[in-house]
């Protein structure tokens, strides 16, 4: 009977609808690798390059390449926006293809919010082409100078009114060489027709539909299933197993092991025992009747508790310092008016909708893999290094993802199914459940932070002290690596914007006992929570209105450059003048967030209003929480409203959509139990024991007003989950006078 429920999304839909209701299908693999089905368009054989990203068809119809991956974020429609505006290219006869993974693209990585920032320039220059080619071969065909005839709309113009559209000039114009930069004209923004406007997600109907294949859809009928016991500790390995009544479970078919990772975990996998089986609930059954023993190695010790006391620790005494202005030491040493507190944020997981999946087929001379990857470039590198096979010769093609938040760009589960394929010289899926990903994960970072200031008579901070201490990403790629890299750093800590003459940053160590990896807006989670709240805390001590203190802590209108007071400063990866660190822009966000909110106003009993404001990712966030606590002590989070402003944007609704959702997993920070460990094994499951937001714990309303910006464009992702956490417990202490300085909140406000 076990086939029975080895039933996709899919079929269950499929064979639970009513006659003719409800139509889907199912993605099949063939033999050699081929685009994905459904919404991953297959791109046309009669189509021919145009040039990197753009393809044409002879009816006209335009193949653009989206070489990002798709996670909700609509980067396949802001990207086709981009190339189809320049190309003044007709909507309806746009067709999005997805790229696999290939160097000839550049980066692919789909994180650290930077898709739309590496390649608009890149992708306007691409369509702007190809405008060119059309108006070219039109011109010629005519024999009229090339000034005189204009597109638009996939139809070339000549000025005596004479037309020819794009389809009937394909073959002329993919015959002409592609014009230099120098002799490309790019629109004027006044011109723009799809970029910064609010465009609808191009994907979206096939997804609510089912017919967009996502990683667990990619079935190859002769696929085996494989699920994997791996090591409850990091560093940990099989010391002896007993498969016996494994091999009994009716479809099971292999028990294979996967060797444990040595060194520095980057993205290899964690090892194992692989159960597999004709089917998903095969493959379970089995690894629930596997008997296996474990060496935990040197992390076995792991107890959170512990190492929440030891970061407490370093960040009470002095720590190496990484910037530095005036003398704060001394003024603090010397201060009548002090405030000092401490901060603490657990380890959190992704935990994205979607659990990690692969699907790999393993040749003599390729792999092919089909994965829901965020980095398909990092899955050839880990697979090949695998499998003992040139990175080139590893075809990556990329599914949709049901969230990814940073933990789908390490690649771990396809090395497995690639793997697995090797071994057993067959097709294989390899499946993780919701309990892999809570308990195999790799994790956003612990972290401690301590802060002094001093105050001056008027309650302003003349001098400021600030330690952080946290697991660096940097463990994941040099073993034993206890002190975060300059990057790290650079999110949200070495960048403080407080305006005060003594200022003094200092960053202490902390190994790793677990895989930690970034997750969505990395370090600027726990460093815009403390110094938010600080902020928060202060305006209090002083007996001032939290938003008019926070500007006056900011100070005026100003560029600041840290490098200036000997801070290592990456700017993310950013030119400093081309993406300064703008105190205006940060100001215009906190001033308009503060009047779509109607800050100031009258609340009822139990009712409160926080603010916190933050730049990441180049981008500048505000947000106002209204929160209700009860004299129970139980919180309802009443409505929210975020400014953001990320320069240009190309798709408005994409924007307003990302700053709500980024909202709401900000929320994960605040009320999630983390992730907790003891004897080096993560003590959660699945979502009964790791809190994710519920409709009931967000706000009904979000709202989110772009601030119109012709600055470059930044980062969009990513920049409002960091503030909300401190505005949320800001808006707390205003209703209940309860400051929250531990996350997650929990039982604090009851207490």
């Amino acid at each position: 009977m076990s086939k029975y429920f080895d039933l996709t999304r899919r079929s269950f839909l499929k064979s639970s609808a009513t006659a003719g209701a409800l139509v889907l299908g199912t993605y099949f693999m063939g033999a050699a690798p081929r685009a994905m089905a459904g919404v991953l368009a297959k791109p046309s054989e009669s189509a021919k390059m145009a040039n990197l990203f753009v393809a044409l068809r002879p009816d006209g119809v335009v193949e653009i390449t989206c070489h990002r991956s798709e996670m909700g974020q609509q980067i396949r429609t802001a990207l086709a926006q981009i190339v189809a505006d320049e190309m003044e290219a007709s909507w309806d006869k746009v067709v999005v293809i997805q790229g696999k993974g290939d160097p000839k693209y550049g980066d692919q990585n789909t994180d650290g919010s930077r898709s739309i920032r590496y390649n608009m320039q890149r992708l306007r220059e691409m369509g702007a082409s190809v405008r060119h080619l059309m108006q070219q071969a039109a011109a010629t065909r005519w024999d009229v100078p090339f000034d005189s005839c204009s597109a638009v709309q996939h139809v070339v113009t000549h000025t005596s009114g004479k037309t020819l559209t794009y389809a009937e000039l394909v073959n002329d114009a993919l015959k002409i060489t592609p014009p230099e930069l120098d002799r490309i004209t790019l629109k004027a923004r006044s011109e723009w027709r799809y970029i910064n406007t609010a465009m609808a997600h191009i994907d979206l109907k096939d997804i609510v539909t089912g017919k967009a294949t996502f990683a667990a859809d990619v079935l190859e009928p002769k696929a085996l299933i494989a699920v994997v016991v791996r090591p409850p500790v990091v560093g940990g390995k099989v010391k002896s197993f007993d498969a016996k009544a494994v091999k009994a479970i009716d479809g099971v078919v292999d028990v294979v092991e996967i060797p444990a990772a040595k060194g520095a975990p980057q993205f290899q996998p964690k090892g194992g025992i692989a159960i597999i089986a004709n089917n998903t609930w095969a493959a379970i059954k089995g690894r629930r009747a596997l008997t296996v023993s474990w060496d935990d190695g040197k992390n076995g010790d792991y107890n959170s508790e512990a190492f929440k006391a030891s970061l407490l620790e370093t960040v009470s005494k002095p720590q190496k310092s990484v910037r530095e202005k005036g003398d704060a030491a001394n003024v603090l040493a010397n201060a009548s008016d002090k405030l000092v507190a401490d901060y603490y944020v657990p380890h959190l997981a992704q935990a994205p909708m979607e659990p990690p999946c692969a699907t790999a087929m393993y040749y003599k001379d390729r792999v092919d893999v089909w994965a829901a990857t965020q980095n398909p470039q990092a899955d050839m590198e880990t697979v090949g290094a695998m499998v003992g096979m040139p990175k080139e010769k590893i075809n990556v093609h990329v599914t949709m993802l049901g969230g990814g938040f940073g933990r789908k760009s390490k690649p771990d589960f396809s090395a497995e199914a690639a793997y697995l394929s090797m071994k057993t010289g067959k097709p294989i899926r390899v499946q993780w459940t919701r309990e892999d990903d809570i308990q195999h994960g790799f994790y956003h970072a612990v972290s401690a932070q301590h802060i002094e200031a001093s105050l001056d008579e008027n309650g302003g901070i003349n001098a400021y002290l600030h330690r952080t201490a946290f697991s660096p990403i940097a463990s994941t790629f040099q073993q034993d690596a206890t002190a975060p890299f300059s990057f790290e750093l650079g999110l949200g800590f070495t960048d403080n914007p407080i305006n005060t003459p003594n200022i003094k940053l200092e960053s202490g160590e902390a190994p790793a006992k677990a895989r930690i990896g970034w997750m969505r807006s990395v370090s600027n989670i726990f460093h815009a929570f403390a110094i938010q709240s600080f902020i928060g805390e202060a305006a209090h001590k002083a007996g001032r209105d939290q938003k008019d203190y926070l500007l006056e802590t900011i100070g005026p209108d100003r560029i600041i450059d840290v490098t200036e007071q000997n801070a290592e400063y990456g700017n993310y990866g950013a030119d400093k003048d081309a993406y300064p660190l703008d105190i205006g822009r940060l100001r215009k966000a906190i001033e308009k967030v503060a009047d779509m909110s109607g800050w100031g106003r009258a609340l009822p009993k139990g009712r409160g209003l926080g603010i916190a404001a933050h730049r990441s990712f180049l981008t500048y966030v505000a947000t106002v929480v209204e929160v209700e606590v009860s004299d129970a002590g139980d919180l309802k989070i009443i409505k929210s409203w975020a400014s953001i402003d990320a320069g240009t944007v190309v798709n408005t609704d994409t924007v307003k959509n990302q700053v709500q959702g980024g909202s709401v997993f900000g929320i994960t920070a605040a009320i999630s139990e983390g992730i907790t460990f003891d004897k080096g094994r993560a003590q959660q499951s699945n979502f009964h024991d790791y809190r994710v937001p519920r409709m009931s714990d967000a706000p009904l309303e979000i709202d989110v007003e772009i601030i119109p910006s012709d600055a470059p464009p930044a980062g969009v992702g990513e920049p409002a989950t960091p503030v909300y956490a401190p505005a949320l417990c800001n808006a707390i202490f205003a209703a209940c006078g309860k400051r929250i300085r531990q996350l997650p909140i929990g039982n604090q406000l009851k207490a």
